[in-house]
């Protein structure tokens, strides 16, 4: 049973990552789509908008990384050996 827990706690992990990684980029460019069509601006703003979206979407990755590091090194059971007895 703790096989199942690990793999859907690992799929919720990654739905997390994907989600941190591609709603930035869906929000900016959706922003620029309204900007540019209910104001007028330039279509050329589209460019700045895709690399703000990258940009907070590899931020979104480098927390979201850190963060899960950080948790597995505190998670490690500290197990002795065969061979590391102390």
């Amino acid at each position: 049973m703790k096989g199942w827990y690990k793999a859907l706690e690992d799929i919720v992990w990654l739905t997390q990552l994907g989600l941190n990684m591609l709603l930035p980029l869906v929000l900016c460019l959706g922003g620029c789509w309204w900007a540019v069509t209910n104001w007028g601006w330039p279509e050329w703003l589209f460019l700045p908008a895709v690399l703000l979206g990258l940009a907070a979407g590899a931020q979104n990755f480098w927390v979201f990384c850190k963060e899960r590091l950080d948790r597995t090194k505190k998670e490690k059971n500290d197990r002795v050996g065969f061979n590391s007895h102390q």
